[in-house]
């Protein structure tokens, strides 16, 4: 066990490392009335779409060390997202008397044990407003990064019935360390439970026998604060859950970037993990999505995980992105080729393009 000094040594790293920031106003959010005995003293607040259909899906958003609910949906694009979809959104909120950096306590074994601490609270919010605003039970989601990732990794652990799919984003593995000092070990990769001990302590959080929720994974390979191996180690919790191969089913280039994909026995992706080429620590942004905020911890690298991980839960159309960019790109070959064309040349010039991008037979 590390030494007193030594541990105050890391949190006054921890302190310069994330510099707090205000408190953005973000009037879309509305603060969560009572939600329950709140053992984890949580705070919490909710977006609802202008319009709003019957059995939406609800989308629970877990934000990071020294960030705010508001700061957080500002940064990640959520709510603009949410709006244009049609989805609700739970923003749980960690308070500073709990937390001094504002971290979820994932490191806490009374915080992330069923029906005790911080999972407790965050489950009763999920409880009130899927019970308050027709969601459907069926489509509640949860997403965090980094501080916010592990306590998703907790949620999904400890409650597994409640969600259809997770996603962690710079995050842990559920139940890796017991002690702040532990948990700045399993940050950079030092020591930890096995992948045998990882799994057993997965199962054992709630008793649930399936199914289970899918697993998407974020993670910068350049991340110095919670180091890549992380990831991997998140997926090795939860291979054996699913029932899947120690290889990817496939892997995918996105530019520079890689996503690898475990199916399981039916052919269904059950856990991604995107591996953002140079990225350090923070939440991957597409800010020509129109969706987001670059800031600290909040980084343009050209791939929007909120986009991302809202299309393989099905809230965002997954042929949108794909389709305008074909439709481009075709007529934009259409316009390069037609140049002292007729108008009937133009036109099957354009009719080429389409079909060569698979958009027209």
């Amino acid at each position: 066990m590390r030494s007193m000094s030594d541990t105050l040594a890391r949190l006054a790293a921890l302190r310069g490392t994330f510099r707090p920031r205000p408190m953005q106003d973000n009037p879309d959010l509305v603060a969560l009335a009572a939600f329950g005995t709140n053992p984890g003293a949580l705070g919490g607040y909710i977006y609802l779409p202008s319009k709003r259909a019957r059995n939406m899906a609800l989308v629970v958003v877990l934000h990071g060390c020294t960030q705010t609910a508001a700061g957080y949906d500002i940064g990640a694009g959520w709510s603009g997202l949410a709006e244009d979809y049609g989805f609700a959104l739970l923003f749980p909120e960690q308070r500073r008397s709990n937390n001094q950096n504002l971290c979820f306590n994932w490191f806490n074994p009374e915080d992330i044990r069923r029906d005790h601490g911080e999972v407790f609270s965050i489950r009763q919010m999920i409880a009130k407003v899927v019970a308050e605003h027709s969601i459907d039970s069926r489509r509640v989601f949860v997403t965090g990064l980094s501080a916010g990732g592990a306590m998703t990794a907790a949620m999904l652990a400890t409650y597994p019935e409640v969600f259809a799919g997770g996603a962690i984003i710079a995050g842990l593995p559920y139940a890796s360390a017991a002690t702040i000092p532990e948990a700045f070990d399993r940050m950079r990769g030092h020591g930890g439970p096995t992948a045998g001990e990882l799994e057993l302590r997965l199962r054992n959080a709630s008793g649930h026998q399936g199914p289970w929720p899918t697993l998407s994974l974020w993670q910068g390979s350049a991340d110095r604060t919670v180091v890549p191996s992380n990831a991997n180690a998140i997926v090795e919790q939860w291979r054996n859950i699913h029932g899947i191969d120690t290889s990817p089913s496939r892997v995918e280039n996105i530019g520079r970037h890689q996503r690898r994909v475990w199916t399981d026995a039916h052919g269904v992706d059950v856990i991604e993990l995107y591996t953002i080429a140079g990225m350090d620590h923070g939440t991957p942004l597409d800010l020509g999505t129109g969706y987001g905020a670059s800031g600290p911890f909040m980084l343009d690298v050209g791939i929007s995980s909120t986009v991302e991980i809202a299309r393989s839960w099905g809230l965002v159309p997954s042929f949108e992105k794909r389709r305008k960019a074909d439709l481009s790109a075709a007529q934009n070959t259409a316009a390069t080729s037609t140049t002292g064309s007729d108008r009937g040349g133009i036109q099957q010039v354009i009719e080429d393009a389409l079909r060569s991008a698979g958009l027209l037979r």
